[in-house]
């Protein structure tokens, strides 16, 4: 700004004279810029699009020249950036997707410096609250759950509680907890243990019976309640533990029929070599002893049948020799008979080593044995070649002579 002053001299003559006076006015940097907020938004959804305008503002320096030229910034770091819109109006609108789970709340501050020297500036908080969108479903604080319950349990008895948090806010991060449908033995698995909504403790709802179920798998879901609601899921794995409840049954062989009146009942003698097993067993399974037994029995039959043939087959060898004795003696002649019939006591004892057999029992049936030796050579009888037919045999005295 500038002024012009005109300026006059008189003298007492009466004579004067006329001068224009311009005085400038040079600017000093004396005023701050003024940052006025024309608009805001005091909450935002998480899920805003990039670009959402989330405050107006207007901007003045009432300094001219250098010192009144505006220059607005924002805080470093936050998702947020300033357009100008036309001659001293800004917008400040969102540079990316906000994450109410990282920050939930926003104070940017937005600052305006002059060109001044040294520069002037004000400032304009902007307070923001980001609101939650149900994008986080829940979590479990563990990947699998097990436990161990004794068998005889109480009904309505505390197994164990799973726990799932969700890092959303209000309704979206209440988590409720239900069983998955499945099926134990036929009947539902829930009619064996329930979950509660709220807690998630699990309980069993009837007396587990080790005999009947030795494990239970379930699965448990977390729900939370947003909409839509967002789920997950968690293996639960009960391992019920044996008690000693049940007394031994007999699978072999089976109880006798009950005595009738006046007949006499020896328990001695008829449960001897009983075998016994826990209910545990499965039905029609013998043990392992009891197995090992029938084989070595089994083992024992076939030898005993063995030297019954042997036995048979001697005793008719004995019984042809005997009645070719008879024979002989009542013919008088020995002619056309080969030595070998003639068997004493030598050829039995050579017969009885040419079958011989060893038999080898252990109580492993898988390492029992039956080996028949070979034939031997050394004490059997030798057999003398036969005369051709049209030649007679000599007799016995004969050959005695020659």
């Amino acid at each position: 700004d500038s002024y012009e002053l005109e300026i006059q001299a008189h003298d007492v003559g009466g004579l004067f004279d006329t001068t224009n006076i311009v005085v400038t006015v040079t600017d000093v940097n004396d005023n701050a810029p003024e940052l006025t907020v024309s608009s805001a938004l005091s909450e935002i959804s998480e899920d805003a699009p990039s670009g959402t305008v989330v405050a107006l503002l207007h901007v003045q320096d009432r300094d001219s020249g250098a010192n009144g030229e505006v220059r607005c910034t924002l805080d470093r770091d936050v998702p947020f950036r300033l357009e100008k819109s036309f001659e001293d109006y800004y917008r400040v609108v969102t540079a990316r997707e906000l994450d109410r789970e990282q920050v939930s709340e926003y104070n940017v501050t937005v600052r305006a410096a002059d060109g001044g020297s040294p520069p002037l500036q004000s400032s304009a908080v902007l307070s923001l609250r980001v609101l939650d969108v149900n994008d986080n479903a829940p979590v479990f604080a563990q990947e699998r759950y097990s436990a161990r319950v004794a068998e005889n349990n109480a009904a309505g008895a505390l197994v164990l509680t799973v726990l799932a948090t969700d890092a959303d806010w209000g309704q979206n991060a209440r988590v409720r907890y239900r069983l998955s449908e499945g099926r134990v033995r036929g009947a539902p698995l829930s009619s064996y243990v329930s979950v509660q909504a709220e807690t998630g403790a699990l309980y069993a709802l009837r007396s587990f019976d080790y005999e009947e179920v030795r494990e239970l798998g379930l699965w448990v879901r977390a729900e939370d309640g947003g909409a839509p609601a967002l789920s997950s899921n968690v293996s639960v794995r009960l391992l019920i533990v044996d008690e000693n409840d049940n007394a031994p049954q007999v699978l072999y062989p089976p109880p006798p029929p009950p005595a009738r009146a006046g007949s006499v009942s020896v328990s001695g003698a008829a449960w001897s070599g009983v075998e016994l097993a826990p209910r545990s067993s499965e039905p029609g399974a013998l043990p392992a002893g009891g197995l090992t037994r029938w084989l070595v029995l089994a083992v024992a039959a076939v030898s005993c049948l063995f030297l019954a043939f042997l036995l048979l087959l001697l005793a008719l060898r004995l019984r042809r020799w005997r009645r070719e004795q008879l024979l002989a003696a009542s013919s008088g002649a020995l002619r056309g008979v080969p030595v070998s019939h003639f068997v004493g006591i030598d050829g039995v004892r050579a017969f009885l080593q040419s079958y011989s057999h060893d038999v080898s029992l252990t109580a492993d049936s898988r390492k029992s044995q039956l080996r028949f030796s070979g034939a031997s050579c050394c004490d059997t009888l030798p057999v003398p070649a036969r005369p051709p037919p049209d030649e007679p045999a000599p007799l016995l005295g004969d050959q005695d002579s020659s």
